[in-house]
């Protein structure tokens, strides 16, 4: 790491006010960063300092994602060739996998951190750090068969209204990653929706088959308890809705993976467990008070401990509803923001048929009520200690 730190001092110097690459100095400033922790000191004022700084925890949450990601890949290839009945072992699913997420990927870190780019140079700024986590998020976020096209306007969409509009990184109301699923959502629904677009289709480079079945739907288990005509119609519990091998988003499927990104935030401080817990408690309540007085259909008739580990409750409860930014920061409001997440997010699959995944939906209109519920909380913080002062 030294040659490299040598390399950098060497050439920073271009870079700086009055050097030939003057104009990419935020370019330079947001890989050397990226690379290094920053050495410089704040001249005055008063600061509380710390040993981690926005970059390191933005790179804790993306190390959280990667178990996620690396079963959402070869869940894809598995039911990809569960779906086709080509021949292929751990490696050949897995690679398969590889090669239909990796684009999206691409895609995403590409057109996002273009624009962050861009607008930093244009407001002679450095780069913020923020789409680290969002490039990361958005492409687990979707269904393997949504075009590359699609996800890059839904990206560029997001970034720009969702995030620069409001400043960048730290000011953004809404959380980046879930405005892009709803710009998805609301613009291009059958991309998003349907049971035929959770199953990657086609071989790739020679794996995975020389055809696919034409018209094979894979429905997620949400999708089936929402259409089922019968009160009892919701899939039986089993151990493929723990591991993840059922269809569903790339990253969002498999609860172990999710638990193990659960605990790394977790162990390192950079979530709360507090939100991260009351979205689990909102949802069982919700879901058990539908079971005792809820219509008379088979999605509100699902257990509560089906609704936690289907769909997008796990990976929005521990990836999403803890995103620093957009959620309370108040220690007691984080335990209201998470709880009423977790209470919408059931409402909402329950009572919107068309529309079982709500875990998107609760989060973003808890987004908008977080600073009320913020204010509410150091309200009520004031009117005790006047009250035990007047007392005094």
């Amino acid at each position: 790491m030294s040659a490299l730190r040598n390399y950098l001092d060497k050439i920073k110097p271009n870079f700086e006010e009055g050097g030939k690459l003057h104009a990419f100095r935020s370019v330079f400033d947001g890989f050397e960063t990226f690379l290094f922790v920053p050495n410089n000191t704040a001249k005055s004022g008063t600061h509380i300092h710390d040993a981690i700084d926005s970059k390191r925890i933005m790179s804790l949450v993306v190390i959280a994602l990667i178990p996620a990601m690396l079963f959402g890949m070869y869940n894809v290839g598995y039911q990809h060739f569960n779906a086709t009945g080509a021949e292929g072992g751990f490696w050949a699913m897995f690679f398969y996998g590889f090669l239909a997420v990796l684009p999206k990927i691409i895609v995403s870190y590409v057109v996002g951190l273009g624009i962050e780019f861009a607008v930093a140079q244009w407001k002679n700024e450095e780069i913020q750090e923020g789409f680290l986590v969002s490039g990361m998020l958005i492409p687990l976020i979707v269904p393997i068969e949504c075009p590359l096209w699609i996800l890059a306007i839904a990206t560029a969409f997001a970034v720009i209204f969702a995030k620069e509009v409001f400043g960048g990184t730290g000011m953004n109301v809404f959380n980046v990653a879930l405005i892009t699923r709803a710009f998805l959502f609301f613009a291009y629904p059958t991309k998003m929706s349907g049971d035929a677009v959770w199953v990657s289709q086609g071989s790739i480079f020679g794996l995975g088959g020389d055809k696919f079945v034409d018209g094979y739907t894979g429905a997620t288990a949400l999708g089936q308890a929402a259409t089922a005509a019968s009160p009892t119609g919701f899939p039986d519990f089993n151990m493929d809705m723990i591991t993840g091998f059922i269809p569903g988003s790339i990253g969002e499927t498999s609860v172990i993976a999710i638990a193990i990104g659960a605990v790394i935030l977790l162990w390192s401080g950079v979530a709360s467990w507090k939100t991260m817990c009351s979205v689990f408690v909102g949802g069982a309540l919700m879901a058990w008070v539908f079971n005792a007085i809820g219509p008379d259909t088979a999605i509100a008739n699902m257990p509560w401990y089906e609704h936690l580990v289907l769909g997008g409750f796990c990976f929005g409860a521990v990836f999403m509803a803890t995103d620093p930014v957009t959620s309370a920061r108040t220690e007691c409001g984080k335990y209201i923001y998470g709880f009423l997440i977790g209470v919408m997010a059931i409402v909402i699959r329950v009572l919107n048929p068309g529309y079982p995944e709500g875990m998107m939906l609760a989060i973003l209109l808890m987004n908008i009520f977080a600073p009320l519920i913020d204010y509410c909380v150091v309200q009520s913080n004031i009117s005790k200690r006047e009250k035990r002062v007047a007392k005094v």
